[in-house]
């Protein structure tokens, strides 16, 4: 009688343990799934950190590039009108 006084006792004590037991391994489930969805997160920054730079580099490599089509433009432009090749004649005109 006494020893089964002993186990009834032991029995709430054995299953709160299992309970807490429980509760640690959901907790520690938790745990690393928030550390998983940090450790992404961070990873997006950084993606996005780098894709933002590499705008910025497109964006100021195609203002430089624009820049220097003005340039070569005008000197074309400056080499077609001194050229006697491209220049317009009235001949045909004052043939008429």
């Amino acid at each position: 009688s006494r020893k089964l006084s002993l186990e009834v006792e032991r029995a709430p004590s054995t299953m709160m343990n299992a309970d807490m037991d429980a509760v640690e391994a959901e907790n520690q489930v938790e745990l690393e799934e928030k550390t998983r969805l940090i450790n992404q997160v961070l990873e997006l920054q950084h993606t996005l950190e780098d894709l933002s730079a590499r705008v910025d580099a497109v964006k100021e490599e195609n203002l430089k590039l624009k820049s220097e089509n003005q340039v070569l433009g005008q000197y074309i432009e400056n080499l077609m009108s001194a050229s006697s090749v491209f220049q317009t004649t009235d001949t045909k005109s004052k043939r008429k």
